[in-house]
């Protein structure tokens, strides 16, 4: 049987931090390889340290994604090579590498190429929804599902599962509380239609240390920075204990549901 392997596709270095960051440390810990590949390096991200100047922002932010990673206890993440398309006044619309500008089709040849080199059983990526709309998480989410749907034909049977972070509708709410413009209806889904939740509160150090890695994200200025103390008690609540995935595709029958785990059904004992 194949080495357990765990491939998570992002777009931006953060993304990672944030909703499967305690995750990828709970399986590493049980042997599995985890590969982390992101679309971009988050060129055109927000500086949100004041007064802070950076040369080559995308440099930057490569290092603070391989910090992340040694944080998580996962191996160097590998990068596709788009470039960041931006939001708002940043939105690189004339850039023809920017993730927003390539054709989707593209992409997923770049991930069936790393499928056939990784050969993972599970993927993990955004949900229909992007997380919170990015256009760059959005590409992300259409490529990786088309990849994951074209790639049952490889040797060694091609990924099992296929997985999306999930924020329950709660989480969602509290997200919009703070300020962030999402309809909790829309961007959050109920709890009871979880594949999988897990209690990643035992990695809460690795997951804190890997948000904070990314330096030029999480400053003064950014949403963290910004929120009162009760504010970030509560993030860190929902944040740090439990990680929810909805599921996106299956090769395997589900026995049980929800599932115990990512790796539930798939062979591998005591991984969950």
């Amino acid at each position: 049987m194949s080495t357990p392997t765990l491939l998570a596709v992002f777009a931006h270095p953060d993304d990672e931090a944030f909703s499967v960051g305690g995750t990828l440390t709970h399986y590493a810990r049980r042997g599995v390889r985890v590969v982390l590949a992101c679309a971009t390096r988050g060129e055109a991200g927000k500086i949100t340290v004041p007064g802070m100047t950076v040369d080559d922002l995308g440099a930057q932010r490569e290092q603070e994604l391989r910090a992340a990673c040694e944080a998580l206890e996962i191996g160097p993440p590998v990068f596709l090579d788009y470039h960041d398309s931006g939001r708002y006044e940043r939105t690189r619309h004339d850039d023809p590498k920017a993730l927003m500008n390539v054709n989707p089709l593209d992409v997923e040849v770049k991930l069936r190429a790393l499928i056939e080199d990784v050969q993972p059983q599970v993927i993990v990526t955004f949900d229909p929804h992007g997380g919170y709309g990015h256009v760059d998480h959005l590409q992300m989410h259409r490529a990786t599902v088309a990849a994951f749907f074209s790639t049952g034909h490889l040797p060694y049977g091609g990924p099992q599962r296929l997985y999306y972070t999930a924020l329950t509708t709660e989480a969602a709410q509290g997200l919009a509380r703070m300020g962030q413009d999402l309809d909790p209806l829309v961007y959050g889904v109920a709890a009871n239609t979880l594949a999988v939740q897990l209690d990643v509160s035992a990695y809460a150090a690795n997951k804190k240390a890997a948000l904070m890695a990314h330096g030029t994200q999480t400053g003064e200025q950014s949403l963290l920075g910004r929120m009162t103390p009760e504010e970030r008690d509560a993030m860190e609540r929902r944040m740090l204990g439990t990680e929810g995935f909805s599921i996106g595709g299956t090769r395997t029958a589900l026995t049980n549901y929800p599932l115990g785990g990512l790796f539930d059904g798939l062979g591998f004992d005591g991984l969950n």
